[in-house]
C-alpha cells in the first residue's frame, strides 16, 4: 500500500490517503487508451449506478450510435463514461442530450470524428438547469475551473472515443484539433443578455432547458473598445471573414458569442438581434477574387455550395459567410470586458435538443 502526501497550500497538516488500487485503476486506464489524456475516475458498480439514478431511461436503452465504428451507447454506458469524466449524476440528462442532439445527420458526427479539420463539438447550455447545476456562463465561461462546463464536455469527448472508437491519429485524423477537444462546453448568460435567451429563438419556451451543440473551432477573440454598434460589429465582420474559414467557401453556421459589455452597446442603441444577424450577413465578406486565390477552391469557384446569385465570373462579387443571416447565430455569454468571440463552424449545421430531467 502507498501513502501519497496531499499537498496543502495553507501550511497545515497534511494528510495522507491510501492509493494504491486506485493508482493501478487509472493506470489501465491509461494502458487501454480510455483516456483522453488525462486520469479519469475508475467507474465503479456503485458511482454508475449513482449516475443511472439520476435518469429515468432504462440502462440497456440506446441513446445513439456512436460514429465512426458505430459503437452502441447504451445508458449504462453513457453513464461509465460520465463518471470517468468527473460528471456529477444532476449532469447526466445534459450529456445525455448532447449525444442526442449530435447523431442528428444535420451536424455529420461522422466527418466530424474523422476529418482533418479542427473542430470539435461545442456544447450551448439554455434555460434553468444552467444555474440549478452550475454550469458557467460569466467569467472564463470557456475556461478552467468549472466542474459543470469541465465534466459534461469531457463526458461527451470520453464517449465519442470510447464507444465511437476515435483514437487520435488512427481514425480521428485532426491536423492539429484544439483544446476544445478535451471539453467545449458553455452556458449562455441569459441573466446579462438584453436579449431573449438562443433557445426562444427556435421555438422552446424561456422555463424550458435545451441543450444545443455545433461542430466549431477554437473561439477567435475580438477585442474592441467602441462605443456603438456599427464600429463594434464592424470589428466582428472582419474577424469572420478571412481566407481560411471553412464558412467562407462551404457557408453552414457559425456563432459569434457577445460579451454583455458590447451586447449592453448595441442594444442600448436600439438593436435586436436579428439587426446583429443582418448586418454581420452584409458586411462579413470577401470578392470572388479573393477567395479564388486565397482559399479552399484555389482558382476553381465553380465546385461549391455557395448561393445561385453570386456571380463566379466576377472577381469583384461580394460572397457572404453564410446563406442567410439567420446562419449567423447570436448568444451573449462571458463577463465584463470589451471582447466578443467570433466561432467558426466545419460547414454544417447546429442542433438543439431539449433536457429532460
Amino acid at each position: 500500500m502507498i501513502l501519497i502526501a496531499q499537498p496543502s497550500l495553507n501550511g497545515g497538516p497534511k494528510p495522507t490517503i491510501l492509493l494504491d488500487p486506485l493508482v493501478d485503476a487509472i493506470e489501465l486506464y491509461f494502458e487501454q487508451g480510455w483516456t483522453d489524456g488525462l486520469p479519469v475516475v475508475p467507474p465503479t458498480r456503485a458511482l454508475v449506478d449513482r449516475m443511472l439514478a439520476a435518469t429515468s431511461r432504462k440502462p440497456d436503452e440506446v441513446v445513439c450510435h456512436v460514429p465512426p465504428k458505430w459503437g452502441e451507447a447504451t445508458v449504462e454506458r453513457v453513464a461509465a463514461n460520465a463518471v470517468m469524466a468527473g460528471c456529477r449524476p444532476e449532469y447526466f440528462p445534459v450529456v445525455l442530450a448532447a449525444l442526442e442532439a449530435l447523431s442528428d445527420d444535420r451536424l455529420n458526427w461522422h466527418g466530424v470524428q474523422c476529418t482533418t479539420h479542427v473542430c470539435t463539438p461545442l456544447i450551448i447550455v439554455n434555460g434553468p438547469i444552467r444555474q440549478q447545476i452550475g454550469i458557467n456562463s460569466g467569467h472564463n465561461c470557456l475556461g478552467q475551473g468549472w466542474r459543470a462546463n469541465a465534466t459534461i464536455g469531457r463526458a461527451v469527448r470520453l464517449v465519442m472515443t470510447n464507444i465511437g472508437g476515435a483514437q487520435p491519429g488512427r481514425i480521428d485524423k485532426a491536423t492539429f484539433g484544439h483544446p476544445g477537444k478535451y471539453s467545449y462546453c458553455t452556458g449562455e448568460n441569459e441573466e446579462e443578455s438584453p436579449w431573449p435567451p438562443y433557445h426562444t429563438d427556435l421555438g422552446f419556451s424561456p422555463d424550458e432547458s435545451t441543450v444545443t451543440v455545433f461542430a466549431a473551432e477554437a473561439p477567435h477573440n475580438i477585442n474592441n473598445h467602441a462605443d456603438n454598434p456599427y464600429d463594434l460589429l464592424n470589428a466582428v465582420a472582419d474577424t469572420m471573414a478571412t481566407l481560411g474559414n471553412n464558412n467562407m467557401y462551404v457557408m453552414g453556421e457559425s456563432f459569434v458569442v457577445i460579451s454583455p459589455d458590447h451586447a449592453g452597446i448595441i442594444a442600448g442603441a436600439g438593436w435586436k438581434k436579428h439587426n446583429v444577424q443582418y448586418y454581420l450577413f452584409e458586411r462579413a465578406r470577401r470578392t470572388v477574387g479573393e477567395l479564388r486565390y486565397g482559399g479552399m477552391y484555389y482558382k476553381d469557384v465553380d465546385r461549391n455550395l455557395w448561393p445561385r446569385w453570386i456571380d463566379r465570373r466576377d472577381d469583384n462579387a461580394r460572397v457572404p459567410i453564410a446563406r442567410t443571416p439567420d446562419d449567423i447565430k447570436v448568444i451573449v455569454a462571458g463577463g465584463a470586458g470589451p471582447h466578443s468571440l467570433f466561432i467558426p463552424g466545419w460547414g454544417t449545421r447546429s442542433v438543439t435538443r431539449r433536457i429532460t430531467v
